[in-house]
């Protein structure tokens, strides 16, 4: 009897595994699209704009400082693959006013046609000062029925312009805590995040530490295909297991920081 289960349950999980493709979104293809990309002039921006550019796209880069967009353009222009594609550089700060960006959004469209896929990479990560986003499942719900699909992506410490800026502000824990990990390359991040994107997963991470994470948290996230959500289920009590493992990791460099710290201020007061 249990064997019959067993085989039942095997038969199962290969035919949602064999059916999942024809229910997944098509893959979508950069060769000849406009791809907007925030924040382009430098780092994950300018990597993911240099690989989409490598599919044959034809991309707007949108950033503040308009010497940085002119020297990122003729970066992004030698991963050209056809003499067609163009690369077009506006200078704007997205954050400053939502009238400004539309004025972008539809320069852009004027010259190269309309968007295809946007990259929102601007802004720089500040350690301590959390900010409050509209949830990107509800956003996707929304987009759903117009055929627009959202990725979100959880880009590891990359070695960029913005990491640099974001370790000034770190807390001590948050630094140890973060040297765990390796530091990637912008151009390896960029290219499993396009590759993601194009075949409209909603989640994408990089490296088995970003997948568990991205596992452990997806909530009521959407799922791309049936193979997604039953390697989910399947996963998240191992991961949660080696998840512990890591918090208590965590929790001893968090503790030995607050001996250091204590152990500083007794020092001051006794000078």
């Amino acid at each position: 009897m249990l064997l019959v289960i067993a085989a039942f349950i095997v038969a199962f999980v290969l035919l949602l595994y064999m059916i999942s493709p024809l229910i997944s979104p098509k893959p979508f293809k950069l060769n000849g699209a406009h791809v907007v990309v925030t924040g382009g002039s430098s780092g994950i921006g300018k990597s993911i704009a240099m690989e989409c550019y490598r599919q044959g796209a034809f991309i707007t880069l949108v950033a503040r400082d308009e010497t940085k967009l002119v020297l990122a353009k003729k970066e992004v222009e030698k991963c050209a693959i056809n003499d067609k594609q163009v690369v077009l550089c506006i200078s704007v700060d997205v954050s400053s006013d939502y009238g400004q960006v539309e004025s972008v959004i539809k320069q852009a469209q004027e010259k190269l046609g309309p968007v295809d896929m946007l990259v929102n990479c601007a802004g720089t990560s500040i350690a301590g000062n959390p900010c409050l986003t509209r949830p990107s499942e509800s956003l996707q719900m929304e987009m759903k029925p117009y055929n627009i699909y959202v990725t979100v992506a959880y880009p590891p410490d990359t070695d960029t312009p913005g990491f640099v800026e974001e370790n000034k502000t770190k807390p001590l824990e948050t630094r140890l805590i973060s040297e765990t990990a390796a530091v990637c390359q912008p151009d390896q991040v960029a290219k499993i995040f396009v590759k993601d994107t194009v075949q409209g997963n909603f989640n994408s991470s990089v490296g088995p530490d970003g997948y568990m994470l991205s596992a452990l948290t997806c909530g009521m996230s959407p799922v791309t295909s049936i193979t997604e959500g039953l390697q989910q289920i399947v996963t998240m009590g191992l991961f949660r297991t080696i998840a512990l493992f890591y918090l208590c990791s965590f929790d001893s460099i968090v503790r030995r920081c607050m001996i250091q710290r204590e152990r500083a201020k007794a020092a001051d007061k006794r000078e």
